[in-house]
């Protein structure tokens, strides 16, 4: 990701006029295509990128994340049915047609998510975004920072380990956050293709240079079926990307259930119910997500 850019303001949203439809997510991407998956559950769109009005996603990584956490499944007949498809969706624009953005767009979105959390009720982030840069891989980068703004605002903050592994300190930022929940794949022994590049062993571990044991938790991130930027079609991804959003949609199903959860809570009840795979905790965290442990 990078750096240093002048930010542009832009004050035009994307707004269905549909509020209060369910939990609300934010998904800072690459965007989101109106897939009819998602039926009128997108309450709103901005872009960082290109400043346009409308839904798009020039890429299709933001539509894959955000229809694994809420898709309806209804173009394949229920088979590719995201895990809380009572949610809305708030998309934030912050990456270009390459999946590469820059630091300061990612903190203006997490600051206009912030500004209207409580007008798009939105409870939960999702950042399948990182950084592997010297310079922001301290507690003290903007990026950190800027999720840590964020948490402290009452948002529950998810964000990737990002796939740089095997070694250690390999957490993306913002994923060296103490305060976020940083989610690596629990099914990284499967050799897949990761962003055109065959890998195996990817999952980014920890512990952070600050010595913060990550990731927080993990689940499946290999061979992950989900919606595309087309109409009706649906393709396949790999990632601690594709890792983060089950556990977005998990939290966002807890969050239905029991509405007065902290962010706090949340991570706590993560941490009680995870599946512990007998894996060193710098690469499984506390385990494993398992989506009826945590929701019953």
């Amino acid at each position: 990701m990078n750096q240093a850019r002048k930010e542009i303001h832009c004050d035009s949203v994307y707004e269905m006029g549909i509020t209060g439809a369910g939990v609300g997510v934010a998904v800072l991407d690459t965007g989101i295509y109106p897939h009819e998956d998602f039926g009128n559950r997108v309450v709103a769109f901005k872009d960082y990128v290109h400043h346009r009005v409308g839904p798009y996603d020039d890429n299709g990584h933001g539509t894959h994340i955000a229809a694994i956490i809420g898709g309806s499944g209804v173009s394949s007949g229920g088979v590719y049915r995201g895990i809380a498809p009572g949610c809305s969706l708030i998309a934030v624009k912050v990456l270009d047609n390459k999946g590469n953005g820059f630091a300061s767009d990612v903190l203006a979105g997490l600051g206009w998510i912030r500004e209207h959390k409580e007008e798009y009720n939105i409870r939960i982030v999702n950042i399948s975004v990182g950084s592997l840069s010297r310079r922001d891989m301290t507690e003290n980068s903007v990026l950190v920072r800027g999720v840590d703004a964020a948490w402290d605002d009452g948002l529950v903050v998810v964000v990737a380990a990002g796939n740089h592994g095997p070694g250690r300190m390999t957490i993306t930022t913002p994923g060296i956050s103490r305060k976020v929940i940083t989610v690596g794949c629990s099914d990284d022994y499967k050799e897949v293709d990761v962003m055109g590049n065959r890998m195996v062993d990817y999952s980014g571990r920890g512990p952070t240079l600050a010595c913060v044991s990550k990731p927080d938790i993990v689940a499946p991130g290999s061979g992950i079926v989900s919606c595309c930027n087309q109409p009706a079609r649906y393709m396949t991804k790999s990632g601690t990307s594709m890792s983060t959003p089950l556990v977005s949609g998990a939290i966002a199903l807890l969050l239905e259930r029991y509405p007065h959860m902290s962010n706090k809570d949340v991570k706590m009840r993560l941490m009680e119910r995870a599946v512990d795979m007998g894996m060193p905790h710098n690469q499984q965290g506390w385990g494993m997500l398992d989506v009826e442990r945590l929701v019953l």
